[in-house]
């Protein structure tokens, strides 16, 4: 961990990263990409110190309220929030200053602020953004190994289901040859209609390499699926996006479970409803475009 300056937190779309690295060791993480300019080691986590008040200046000079979001490039729920609390922090300011709010996590500490969560949702509106990648508890331990595993991650969804707050599923990425698989996509997407949830993001069977990423992914592979780096270069060699063999057989069931329970799986429309703020009891929505 180290600390540094940050001279803004939030971006032009109103997302922000109270954190950059992480250390929940997923082999196939984008972020590790070298085009991030990422001067550090990526588990040596870079704390934007000074990021709470600049988030409280940031919210008092919006003339108009809007969804502020976060965990794009970093999992906010690392387990170094647990000591510092700066998510807690930003949270208590979003609910007290009205504004909306939209995480990414794979973490199951986001319980912990459920108190806060619930009282945005009450004034506003509270999305909760899950990934999930393979309904396989072994397989998610080799693939996803510091982090809450898919059945974990499914009790936290059911938990936010009861109590009131919205969810969407990110399923990705899917592995070629590891968790490309009509099971593991009709069991993935059987826990979310089980959890009642709002809409499931994908954007394909598959997953995107390139520079700092691949590397890392590669040597994974090489330790958890000995043989497997090979196939890969002799199929795909150094292409940016790895599609599935059978990405447009397991895209159609992918569709087809998601219209049979319910499950919103247009990705347009989803983004729309996570960018759309909603004030309760007011009549009032603001796209975050509109900011």
């Amino acid at each position: 961990m180290h600390f540094v300056t940050a001279k803004g937190i939030l971006s032009s779309q109103n997302g922000m990263n109270l954190y950059r690295g992480c250390s929940h060791g997923c082999i196939y993480c984008d972020s590790r990409s070298r085009c991030y300019h990422m001067e550090h080691d990526f588990e040596d986590i870079e704390v934007k110190e000074n990021a709470i008040e600049l988030l409280e200046h940031a919210l008092r000079r919006k003339r108009q309220k809007c969804m502020i979001g976060t965990g794009s490039m970093t999992d906010p729920y690392i387990p170094l929030e647990m000591e510092l609390q700066h998510v807690r922090k930003a949270l208590s300011l979003i609910e007290r200053y009205g504004f909306g709010f939209t995480v990414i996590t794979k973490s199951d500490r986001i319980l912990r602020d459920l108190d806060l969560l619930r009282k945005i949702n009450e004034k506003t509106k509270c999305v909760v953004q899950m990934t999930l990648t393979t309904c396989d508890e072994e397989l998610c331990r080799k693939i996803e190994p510091h982090v809450s595993t898919t059945g974990e991650r499914f009790e936290v969804l059911k938990k936010l289901q009861d109590a009131g707050i919205p969810t969407v599923v990110w399923l990705s990425p899917i592995l070629p040859f590891i968790n490309d698989t009509a099971e593991n996509i009709a069991g993935i997407l059987e826990l979310c209609a089980e959890a009642g949830v709002y809409g499931v993001i994908c954007f394909g069977m598959g997953l995107t390499l390139r520079e700092g990423n691949r590397e890392y992914f590669y040597k994974q592979l090489d330790r958890l699926f000995p043989g497997l780096k090979e196939k890969y270069k002799r199929i795909y060699g150094n292409q940016y996006e790895i599609a599935s063999p059978d990405s447009r057989k397991l895209m159609k069931l992918f569709h087809q479970k998601c219209e049979e329970s319910g499950m919103l799986h247009d990705n347009g429309e989803i983004f729309r409803y996570l960018r759309t703020f909603e004030e309760k009891g007011a009549g009032l929505q603001l796209s975050l475009w509109d900011i």
